[in-house]
């Protein structure tokens, strides 16, 4: 859902520990050149289309880890959904 927003140049959702839940969604977005979202609207967005659970909670911007062949390191991005100083 996070790709359909016309900021969004890259996401990926990860599990982020939580203490009531166990664990909450997490999106890393990379936004597109010369625009700009918050992280509020990006929240807004996803729970319009999906149900209020599967929304992420948090939304961390900066570009995202990817191998030589473009691939984004989802494990890379848990390492980071664990630390709350890299979040927060």
């Amino acid at each position: 859902m996070l790709y359909r927003h016309p900021a969004v140049l890259a996401a990926a959702v990860v599990a982020q520990p939580d203490a009531k839940w166990g664990e909450t969604p997490c999106a890393f977005v990379e936004v597109k050149p010369n625009t700009t979202v918050s992280e509020n609207d990006l929240i807004e967005h996803c729970r319009a289309h999906l149900a209020r659970f599967k929304a992420p909670k948090k939304v961390v911007f900066g570009e995202l880890p990817k191998t030589s062949t473009g691939k984004i390191q989802k494990f890379v991005l848990r390492e980071r959904a664990k630390s709350t100083s890299a979040i927060e």
